[in-house]
């Protein structure tokens, strides 16, 4: 087992397994490094500074301090940190999911999400403690020493894991089987919102017909899939319309659409206001931000404080 894996500027880290090599423990990314997982792995990662671009099975996404993201075991996630980024993950085998699962009563799933600075250091602390404790020859083979950051991982995951109850299947595990192909699902989704995505692609992922897959997931999230997919797009092009200076009409088609005109009124059934009314109010609050800032400063310097 590996302790701890580290790839760091422009190093390419590949996590495989073999008969003689279990990948399970703690790797990072940092500075253009990146890591290719091209084995059976579950995978989780957390963005501690800078950026982190991910490929995968589900699509391609774009992480941000605080933020996490979790990869089934063959969804094969590329990631890679910008020149400022630091990212760091933890890399399960499924012979180490079924050891966990004996004195853990958690899991983990596909997902993504966010989580408070003092979440962020804790996971950065308990990752550090793992990985220290694998170096240890004696605890080689000891998965206890990832417990705490397993068990941190799945309170983060709390929230979204509290709708298991609501899959169908008369026992837990089918449940939780049940739920874990959904937020695969839904995964997806986020990573293609640069198209429209068929129902029947969402079935063949999730090995679900398209009625038994599209009723279950409105009984889980209560929306539909296409409602979920229009949502998800509407909100990616206000994050470019934020973060980047696309034209509207560069914005509409990165983001599915066919046409500026269906853009158009999507965008303001969605928000309420025109796209370009929507970064221009962004625009003028930070200018605002940046005077009231000023002023602050201006203040501070004349009364000497």
């Amino acid at each position: 087992m590996e302790q701890k894996s580290w790839a760091d500027r422009g190093q390419l880290l590949k996590l495989e397994t073999s008969e003689e090599h279990d990948p399970t423990g703690c790797v990072g990314v940092s500075r253009l490094g990146s890591a290719q997982v091209a084995a059976d792995l579950f995978t989780i990662w957390v963005q501690l500074r800078g950026a982190a671009w991910v490929e995968a099975k589900e699509g391609k996404f774009r992480l941000r301090p605080g933020q996490w993201i979790a990869f089934e075991k063959d969804s094969r996630p590329l990631v890679q940190a910008d020149r400022h980024g630091l990212c760091i993950g933890l890399s399960l085998s499924a012979e180490a999911l079924r050891k966990l699962s004996r004195f853990a009563d958690c899991g983990l799933f596909a997902g993504r999400g966010r989580m408070s600075r003092h979440e962020t250091l804790i996971s950065l602390r308990l990752w550090r403690e793992a990985g220290r404790r694998l170096a240890e020859p004696d605890a080689r083979d000891d998965l206890s020493a990832l417990r705490p950051l397993l068990l941190h991982l799945a309170s983060l995951q709390g929230e979204m894991s509290d709708r298991i109850s609501r899959c169908p299947g008369r026992s837990r595990s089918r449940k939780r089987q049940v739920f874990g192909r959904l937020q695969r699902a839904r995964l997806y989704l986020e990573g293609n919102c640069d198209r429209v995505v068929r129902i029947s692609e969402l079935a063949e992922l999730t090995s679900f017909s398209s009625w038994y897959f599209s009723r279950t997931f409105y009984g889980l999230y209560d929306e539909s899939p296409q409602a979920a997919a229009a949502r998800m797009r509407l909100e990616h092009a206000a994050t470019l319309l934020r973060d980047t200076s696309m034209m509207v009409g560069e914005v509409a088609a990165a983001s599915g659409f066919d046409n500026c005109c269906s853009f158009a009124r999507a965008f303001r059934a969605r928000f309420g206001v025109s796209a370009t009314r929507y970064r221009s109010g962004l625009q003028s609050a930070r200018t605002d931000s940046a005077k009231s800032s000023g002023a602050v400063r201006k203040a501070a310097i004349f009364t000497g404080t």
